[in-house]
């Protein structure tokens, strides 16, 4: 019996990519009744873009996203606290990239089709219930769109990617709502000249006034098409709807930022020639004391919800599901104790990042300084001292898995070596 993975966005897709490649019959169930090209903007650390290599993805990757090279923290007055280098360009083996989500989506699409075949990625399927039992997990589905019940499948494994409202997630918790983190964001993507040199991933203001800014995609005429996500903070509780992403009229923000005409970036002019912002509220869960029940478990924002802080849930639900791989493949006739497995290695570290993200992580430096120099500065030195931007900056990337030294020196994660597929 296959592993099931529910949920074919990018954990869920690169998730069964990573069970092929250590040899581990997988069939992925998505409640959308078409997979399409969506979103705006996701990063990839390189940590991220490591595994897609390995699993014989890079190339194709870096032709349709734009390498970041570096890193800069602007406050609102457009002036620089801090800049980084990153990527190739501060000597990891490989690139941080930023890519149109629905141009990811469709790369890992078209390799999950060719590789796992397309009769093992359906559409259409609504997880209503599932149950377990010692030799596998059965699950029941209804048509998306019609509502009718289908026919149920049975697994030895099922691997929950359903992302932030996962229904999976929801059985085993409940009574745990979604947690606002005080601030609401709009999202957009415009064509623009290049910035500061065009592979520059930028952030500009502080918590409750912050711009972030990356371009995504290289476009013939010579400019970039850039993500850029703006927040603002709003005072009550505000608790936040389950579902977001509906379109809004940009006067709704637009005049928080408009005297932000920086010599490096016109921000009113881009927000003018804006076609379609898309309203999130920033939001996470709390972390929970497990992942994994039986023959089920949980993997990317199903797991781990996290503050868009650090360009982490992607790349981190890729990484998850190149270790769930490892373990099913170490242990193939102990299916539950792989994934505890799994869970002790990821669970912690990615619960810390989750906690860490609501204070912003190492992105604090702008609040810091904005606290200390709010109508501007000099010298950046006298507002914050540069060692202790390059310890947070360190200590961050050491939290996430993604310091340079770990990383390149790290054991493949890749089990494409002859491994036993997973016995019944």
């Amino acid at each position: 019996m296959e592993v099931i993975v529910v949920g074919a966005g990018i954990g869920g897709l690169s998730t069964a990519l990573s069970l092929h490649d250590a040899g581990i019959p997988v069939k992925v169930y998505e409640a959308a009744p078409r997979i399409e090209a969506m979103g705006l903007g996701i990063h990839l650390q390189p940590n991220a873009v490591r595994e897609l290599t390995e699993l014989g993805l890079g190339d194709a990757l870096m032709a349709i996203s734009v390498g970041i090279e570096n890193l800069g923290f602007y406050s609102v007055h457009g002036k620089k606290i801090w800049s980084e280098s990153r990527g190739s360009a501060s000597g990891y083996r490989w690139p941080q990239c930023a890519v149109h989500r629905g141009d990811l989506q469709v790369l890992l699409l078209k390799a999950a089709r060719e590789r796992i075949g397309e009769q093992n990625i359906v559409t259409n399927h609504t997880l209503t219930e599932f149950e377990q039992d010692k030799d596998g997990v059965t699950l029941h589905f209804i048509n998306s769109e019609t509502r009718q019940r289908l026919p149920s499948a049975k697994g030895r494994i099922l691997v929950a990617a359903d992302g932030l409202h996962s229904g999976v997630r929801k059985h085993f918790y409940p009574q745990q709502g979604l947690r606002f983190g005080g601030q609401l964001m709009w999202r957009t993507a415009v064509a623009v000249d290049a910035w500061l040199g065009g592979n520059t991933m930028t952030m500009v203001g502080h918590r409750n006034q912050k711009l972030v800014a990356y371009p995504m995609r290289q476009l013939p005429d010579g400019r970039v098409l850039g993500n850029f996500i703006f927040e603002l903070g709003q005072s009550g509780d505000g608790p936040p709807r389950e579902e977001w992403n509906r379109r809004i009229d940009k006067a709704k923000f637009a005049h928080a930022f408009a005297d932000w005409k920086f010599d490096w970036l016109d921000v009113p002019a881009l927000i003018q020639a804006a076609d379609s912002i898309f309203e999130f509220p920033k939001v996470d869960r709390d972390p929970v004391e497990r992942w994994s029940f039986g023959r089920v478990t949980l993997l990317g924002d199903a797991a781990h919800p996290m503050h868009p802080v650090g360009s982490q849930a992607g790349s981190q639900a890729v990484v998850d599901g190149r270790v769930l791989a490892k373990h099913l493949a170490d242990h193939p006739d102990r299916p539950e104790f792989a994934l505890q497995e799994y869970e002790a290695e990821r669970l912690a570290p990615m619960r810390d990042i989750c906690l860490s993200n609501r204070n912003l992580s190492h992105e604090i430096i702008m609040d810091l300084v904005h606290e200390r120099a709010p109508d501007g500065f000099g010298d950046i030195d006298d507002v914050i001292p540069a060692a202790e931007i390059a310890q947070r900056a360190e200590a961050f990337r050491t939290r996430a898995g993604f310091d340079v030294t770990s990383l390149n020196a790290r054991e493949s994660h890749s089990r494409n070596r002859g491994c036993p597929v997973l016995r019944a």
